[in-house]
């Protein structure tokens, strides 16, 4: 057990690195210090002292360690001066580089023991100037690893993902111009069949009106006829000239005297006589209330009651206010003015 009695005041040489107690005791005029006597305070209980290992206890051993992790770990430069070791850079793949792969270096050379024999060349720092004017310690580097700079993979980045988009957007727009294409040829195709069958229906009513009409007229023809069966047309309907004080009223039949005249339809004769420049004049009025009128007439063989269509109602002949033999035919619809024999012939289904 050590001592109890108070312990010695001690000094510390710089220059001798050692401690050593003020008082009587010691060599000389410097008295002897134990640590472990004067020192140390009583343990209670057991107490384990470390063991010293290679001449440096446990815990110096593991400060030494923090030490050389923390250099290592902040980049800290040894206090013992060396000369800088240069890095070689091997080539860097770009594309790697675009894409945030870090990429792993060769071997650094590091001129094994004689540092002052390796080659000097310097690397680009990412803080600003070279490894060596950082004040990095390189002597023990092995590898390198370089990471591609963070604003210039962004941009990398955001060019690529622009040129998709552009390359996606023409795409895009190529696509819709193809559909409005496509479309427009459809529509294209579309009006024109529409048109086709607008055309291919117009031409079969327009078919059908016509069978329509010429089966109408081949029964109008059943039930009419012409008041002459031989004769040559020589005045028509609205024709001026100075046998007349207004333009021609009606349609000439030219003919011989006697040839007979036949009832065109069914009707009724309303008036039988003479009519003045007519001469001798017969009225038919027909069922629809249209009247046929007969004038110049050599003589009138029916002069009242009904007749049916080709029924012999008189004769040609040039009385009244005429130039030769002939029949003049009017047409008159409910009695009123009269319109073109000629057109209202041929809608019965008359040749003429």
């Amino acid at each position: 057990m050590a001592s109890s009695t108070p312990a010695p005041e001690v000094s510390y040489d710089p220059h001798t690195a050692a401690f050593a107690p003020f008082g009587p005791e010691g060599d000389g005029d410097q008295p002897v210090w134990n640590p472990t006597e004067d020192s140390v305070r009583p343990v209670r209980g057991r107490h384990r002292v470390a063991k010293q290992r290679n001449g440096m206890a446990r815990s110096g051993a593991v400060l030494g360690v923090g030490m050389i992790a923390a250099v290592g770990a902040g980049g800290i430069a040894t206090a013992k001066d060396k000369s800088p070791v240069a890095i070689s850079m091997p080539d860097v793949d770009l594309g790697a580089v675009a894409e945030g792969i870090p990429v792993v270096g060769g071997l650094v050379s590091d001129g094994g023991d004689g540092g002052d024999s390796a080659p000097q060349t310097e690397t680009t720092s990412p803080f600003g100037g070279t490894a060596t004017q950082a004040g990095l310690d390189t002597s023990d580097a092995t590898t390198t690893v370089v990471t591609a700079d963070a604003g210039e993979a962004l941009r990398a980045r955001i060019l690529q993902q622009a040129d998709q988009q552009q390359t996606g957007a023409t795409q895009a727009a190529l696509e819709e111009a193809a559909d409005q294409a496509a479309d427009k040829a459809a529509e294209e195709a579309a009006d024109q069949a529409a048109e086709e069958e607008a055309e291919r229906k117009r031409k079969a009513a327009e078919e059908a009106a016509r069978k329509a009409e010429a089966e109408r007229l081949a029964k109008l023809a059943a039930s009419y006829t012409l008041p002459l069966t031989s004769y040559q047309l020589t005045s028509t309907f609205g024709q001026s000239g100075s046998m007349w004080a207004n333009n021609h009223t009606g349609l000439d039949f030219a003919a011989p005297t006697g040839t007979p005249v036949k009832a065109v339809h069914s009707g009724e004769i309303v008036e039988a006589g003479w009519a003045g420049s007519y001469g001798y004049r017969i009225i038919l009025r027909l069922d629809d209330g249209t009247e046929i009128w007969y004038a110049h007439l050599s003589s009138m063989t029916v002069t009242t009651g009904k007749v049916t269509t080709g029924d012999v109602i008189g004769r040609v002949g040039s009385t009244g206010n005429s130039t030769g033999a002939h029949l003049h035919m009017e047409v008159r619809p409910g009695g009123g003015d009269p319109i073109d024999p000629l057109t209202w012939l041929r809608s019965k289904g008359q040749s003429i």
